[in-house]
């Protein structure tokens, strides 16, 4: 199975971690990282904008945490996107589509988009949100904000 993974990663944490894994786990064939425009990552955040490390430092960040949980040796590669849907909407090599639950809805219009093409839809990977000490999710917007760490650890407010 050839599967994708895809969001701006920045700033990394175990939910992305978690996402990753079950990308790798199940990518015997490949696993394709999307990972999102400067440009995109931005608009995407509007009107609710945060700071968004640069491209080239997601994308390091990203490769890092891949070599150090890939226990599998999978073939992966990190692909730029700038729009919603991005690369998953298109490429007939793709299996499955590894998602949060916050993002599972859109794979159902990611394969409508693929079957109007001819394309086989992709299989949805749902993988569960990692929880912080307070039982919220762990979200980048929540580490940005002060509140916790990547491992979602609360941090201590002034």
């Amino acid at each position: 199975m050839r599967t994708a993974v895809a969001g701006t990663f920045g700033p990394l944490h175990d939910g992305h971690r978690a996402l990753f894994r079950a990308a790798l786990e199940r990518g015997d064939e490949g696993v394709i990282v999307g990972l999102s425009s400067d440009a995109f990552a931005s608009e995407s955040r509007q009107p609710d904008p945060r700071p968004i490390p640069s491209y080239e430092e997601r994308e390091r960040r990203v490769k890092a945490v891949l070599n150090a949980i890939d226990e599998w040796n999978r073939s992966v590669e990190i692909r730029k996107f700038t729009d919603e849907y991005g690369f998953a909407s298109r490429d007939p090599s793709l299996d499955a589509l590894v998602v949060s639950p916050e993002t599972d809805e859109e794979v159902g219009e990611i394969n409508r988009q693929r079957t109007d093409q001819g394309l086989n839809p992709l299989e949805p990977i749902v993988v569960p949100y990692e929880y912080a000490e307070d039982g919220k999710p762990i979200s980048s917007t929540r580490i940005v904000r002060g509140e916790i760490d990547e491992h979602g650890h609360l941090l201590e407010g002034d």
